[in-house]
């Protein structure tokens, strides 16, 4: 048999190198494997600051976020394979291989190698959404970029993707080349937004796009584009309550370039090539307060498991799912799927995880911690968990209150559900409903 590791991790951006090392230091042999020539992930093109706040107590660029973690990895002894690309992955059976659960075909500079792991962990992170994902028509001139696309051209190249733009979306990546092209000496026409409300962080409205007299045109799209060899325009429409551009809005704005914040999906092919079911809310892995798929050993995190607004959410997401997956290889519990409690939420949230809890692997664990978004804009709500057990009324274990909540905003929650003594047939419920401006001291997400 090749090379036998305890974990595999596949990905070594901030949740991948997060992983490895939270493995490492459970005394796992662990490969990570990454396709860049470099370790960092996205890390390594996000020049501004903001990173680390709540991990480090410091605003940090992306590249010293990564440092942190890529400092600490020479210093031990997790093997990496970079410029390497996982062509294939397979489940092996258990009883016949020994600790072996997967096989991870790699393919790079050196030829084709396969290595076998005990657990894997996919953190392979998110890819942006084309002009062709959002139904934009026209040409397909020189000019287009998405905004991952443009950022990479203006840090790592040094090369100006424009003179005049127009940025659709207001997710957080968009926001911030608003500010980055525009203090490069671009001029940035304005932000448009097809949603009612914008999808990026406040903080990065106010930073990105009110400190530099950016405009911001809400309900608003781009519907066509114009140009040859080079995009010379865009035809601009407003849009409805049923987000469907409406006839007769049409304005047409001169530009050389448009940039694409439409959102961004997880990388799931991997996990789907292994059969793990998808959440149809996070586009990720249905998983447990670990991070383990549906597939016993599958591990995933990071933004490849949802995609996350603050990177110390990442790393927190891969340290956990790192850690699961050294105890699982070198424990060798759940072979066969765990007894798993389900969690369930109500229609106002937009997307959840975990979604199902463990019950069994790990003595004196006891703390879970939720992530949630919620679907629309609310005001001052409370957020409940409640203990829906057969036979017995629902009681409710948990509540807190919000000034707040907005999609854009990811909340996390720990609770302590150790004195529970839950069982598989168990549903642990989330719930919000609306209060009064005066009902007490509440909590804000900003």
């Amino acid at each position: 048999m090749n090379a036998l590791y305890d974990v595999v991790v596949i990905g070594a951006g901030p949740a991948g190198l997060a992983a490895a090392l939270a493995a490492g230091r459970e005394g796992a042999r662990v490969l990570l494997v990454e396709r860049e020539a470099r370790l960092g992930g996205i890390l390594k093109q996000c020049i501004h600051d903001g990173f680390g706040l709540l991990r480090f107590g410091e605003k940090l660029s992306g590249p010293e976020y990564a440092h942190r973690f890529i400092s600490e990895l020479s210093g031990t002894n997790i093997e990496t394979r970079l410029l390497s690309f996982v062509t294939r992955l397979e489940k092996i059976n258990a009883e016949a291989a020994g600790r072996a659960r997967f096989s991870v075909t790699l393919s790079s500079s050196a030829g084709m190698e396969t290595v076998f792991a005990g657990a894997l962990v996919l953190a392979t992170g998110c890819r942006e959404r084309t002009a062709r994902q959002v139904a934009i028509h026209g040409t397909r001139p020189a000019g287009i970029f998405t905004a991952g696309a443009a950022q990479y051209y203006t840090n790592i190249l040094g090369a100006m993707p424009c003179k005049t733009c127009v940025i659709l979306g207001s997710g957080d990546i968009g926001l911030i080349m608003a500010r980055r092209l525009t203090l490069e000496g671009a001029r940035v026409l304005g932000v448009y937004e097809a949603k009612n409300s914008p999808s990026g962080l406040s903080r990065n409205i106010a930073q990105c796009l009110d400190d530099f007299d950016i405009p911001l045109h809400l309900s608003k799209t781009v519907t066509r584009v114009f140009g040859g060899d080079r995009l010379e325009a865009v035809e601009i429409m407003d849009v409805d309550e049923r987000m469907e551009p409406a006839a007769g809005t049409e304005e047409t704005v001169v530009c050389d370039a448009l940039i694409l914040s439409v959102g961004l999906i997880p990388e799931n092919e991997l996990a789907e090539s292994l059969g793990a079911p998808l959440s149809p809310a996070t586009k990720g892995p249905v998983c447990d307060q670990r991070g383990m798929t549906e597939i016993p050993g599958l591990f995933c995190c990071g933004n490849a498991l949802q995609v996350n607004d603050l990177v110390d959410y990442v790393s927190e997401s891969g340290e956990t799912a790192g850690r699961a997956a050294a105890r699982y290889a070198q424990k060798g519990f759940a072979v066969f799927p765990p007894r798993r409690a389900e969690i369930r939420a109500s229609k106002e949230f937009l997307a959840f995880v975990p979604q199902r809890l463990a019950l069994d692997g790990f003595e004196n664990e006891k703390s879970v911690t939720f992530f949630f978004r919620v679907k629309e804009e609310r005001g001052a709500s409370r957020v409940s968990f409640s203990l829906e057990r057969a036979g017995s009324a629902a009681l409710e274990i948990f509540s807190k209150r919000y000034r707040r909540l907005r999609p854009p905003e990811m909340e996390r929650i720990t609770l302590d559900l150790g004195g529970e003594n839950l069982d598989e047939n168990d549903i642990i419920s989330l719930k919000i409903e609306p209060l009064a401006e005066s009902a007490g001291v509440m909590e804000t997400s900003e």
